[in-house]
């Protein structure tokens, strides 16, 4: 028997109408009538020398050897849209599709997108705010800003600036609460997004860090970031803030981070895209960008005495 494929046209037909399990709906999908498309079928039944529909009186249904053959067309045709896709996005140096969490679209991105726009009006960017994993070839994503620990198999990924917590609060807090003792009375919230973090980065890690043996039980428990920022900038407590989340806020006054103190975890931002993809103009200068607007934060971390979270003392 020969495993010479038949004609696209033909695979195409079965796999909308295996899709629909209506030969109606799958001849209105591809804009063809039903009678054309049933010759479809009927010609990749003889190619194949079996049926591959039961035709019902107002139904169809899938045969054994069309059971066997639509998972693979379905799969075959959506790898073919994404491979399309995939190459015409390569002539378009104008677009720019971005995925990154909500937290980090919040706090880091929007707030400095008018310097990019002003300075790439030629560049159309897109935001896609989500924790979901997208693929850069089914979901059109150009970027991908990531937290967490790696690796990126098959990706170009450039780590951005080391990450680090330290308490921030409103100038007006930071002088009720003038030093890590006087923390004990103080209203703490909590970020429960980074709860993940291996060895911990929380209360009581940093507490000890500063050689106090304290641990919180009480307080707002904020499951986004930028949540529980928001709180800190309103005045309602103090949290552990995140480099990424609190660095311009502390940058241009709006929060301190009065005591110095500050644990660095091995978990980091990467900006992430296919490999070879960093080169596309509005990549590179996307990328060029973001590394451009770190610098302009970066005497705040001059101010810090950060210690990797692995020489915290255990509890």
């Amino acid at each position: 028997m020969s495993d010479r494929l038949p004609p696209l046209t033909a695979l195409r037909a079965f796999e909308a109408a295996a899709r629909h399990m209506s030969f109606a709906m799958a001849a209105n999908e591809l804009n063809v009538t039903p009678a054309a498309l049933s010759f479809q079928i009927k010609s990749l039944e003889e190619h194949l020398g079996q049926p591959l529909f039961l035709r019902l009186n107002r139904a169809v249904k899938l045969t054994e050897a069309g059971r066997a053959l639509a998972p693979g067309t379905s799969e075959g045709f959506q790898s073919l849209t994404a491979a399309w896709r995939a190459a015409r996005r390569l002539q378009d140096t104008n677009t720019l599709n971005v995925t990154a969490g909500p937290a980090f679209t919040a706090k880091w991105l929007a707030p400095r997108l008018y310097e990019f726009a002003r300075a790439h009006p030629e560049v159309d960017l897109r935001f896609s705010a989500t924790l979901r994993i997208m693929d850069f070839d089914r979901d059109e994503v150009d970027v991908a800003i990531r937290f967490g620990y790696g690796p990126d198999p098959g990706l170009f990924s450039m780590p951005l600036r080391n990450e680090w917590i330290t308490p921030v609060m409103t100038p007006e807090l930071a002088a009720q609460y003038p030093t890590p003792e006087s923390l004990r009375h103080a209203p703490l919230m909590f970020d429960d997004s980074i709860d993940f973090l291996d060895p911990p980065c929380d209360w009581p890690t940093w507490f000890r860090a500063v050689g106090m043996d304290f641990t919180p039980t009480h307080g707002p428990h904020f499951s986004q970031a930028d949540h529980a920022v928001d709180a800190a900038l309103a005045g309602a407590g103090i949290v552990l803030g995140r480099r990424a989340m609190v660095v311009k806020d502390i940058h241009e006054g709006r929060l301190v981070a009065p005591y110095k103190r500050a644990l660095e975890t091995k978990a980091h931002f990467r900006f992430l895209c296919r490999k070879g993809a960093e080169t596309r103009p509005q990549i590179a200068a996307f990328r060029a960008w973001m590394l451009a607007e770190i610098e302009k934060t970066a005497a705040v971390h001059e101010t810090l005495d950060i210690l990797p979270v692995e020489e915290v003392p255990p509890a």
